[in-house]
C-alpha cells in the first residue's frame, strides 16, 4: 500500500476527518475511533512508513521523542493506573493500517485488556541459537 490509499495519509491531509489531540509537522496523534480502552490514542509521523524498521533513525527519534508527553496526558486524562504502548508490524503482528503507528493504551488494575501474556520458557539451547542468528542480521 503506498501513500496514495493509506487512511491515516488521508488523515493527515485532512481528507478525513479525525479527533486529533496532538499536531506538529512531524506527528499526528488522535483518538482510535475503535479503542481497546477509553482514550485510546495512536501516534504517527505524518511521512508514510509502512513499518517501524522502514522509518529513517532520525524520524523514528522524533516520533519517539513526543510519545512520553503524548503517553502521560492522555494517562493523566483518563484516571489510568498505567498503559500500554504498542507498535504493531506486519499483518501477523496485528498491524491493520499499514502505516507506521504506536498505540497508547490506558489501563487500570482488572480492567480485562491483555489478560495473559503468552509466554513461555526456551528448550536447552535454542535461545543461544536465536541470539546468534539475530546477531547475524544486525
Amino acid at each position: 500500500m503506498g501513500a496514495d490509499d493509506c487512511i491515516f495519509c488521508k488523515m493527515v491531509a485532512g481528507d478525513i476527518p479525525v479527533i486529533k489531540l496532538y499536531e506538529n509537522e512531524i506527528v499526528l496523534a488522535f483518538l482510535d475511533i475503535y479503542p481497546v480502552s477509553d482514550g485510546h490514542t495512536l501516534v504517527i509521523p505524518k511521512q508514510h512508513f509502512e513499518k517501524l524498521h522502514d522509518c529513517p533513525p532520525e524520524l523514528l527519534g522524533e516520533v519517539g521523542s513526543r510519545l512520553g508527553k503524548i503517553a502521560g496526558a492522555v494517562a493523566a486524562a483518563m484516571g489510568s493506573e498505567g498503559y500500554n504502548l504498542l507498535c504493531n508490524n506486519g499483518r501477523a503482528a496485528g498491524q491493520v493500517i499499514e502505516h507506521l503507528h504506536f498505540h497508547i493504551i490506558p489501563r487500570n488494575a482488572g480492567d480485562g485488556v491483555f489478560d495473559r501474556w503468552p509466554a513461555y520458557k526456551y528448550p536447552d539451547g535454542k535461545i543461544e541459537a536465536l541470539a546468534e542468528a539475530i546477531r547475524k542480521n544486525l
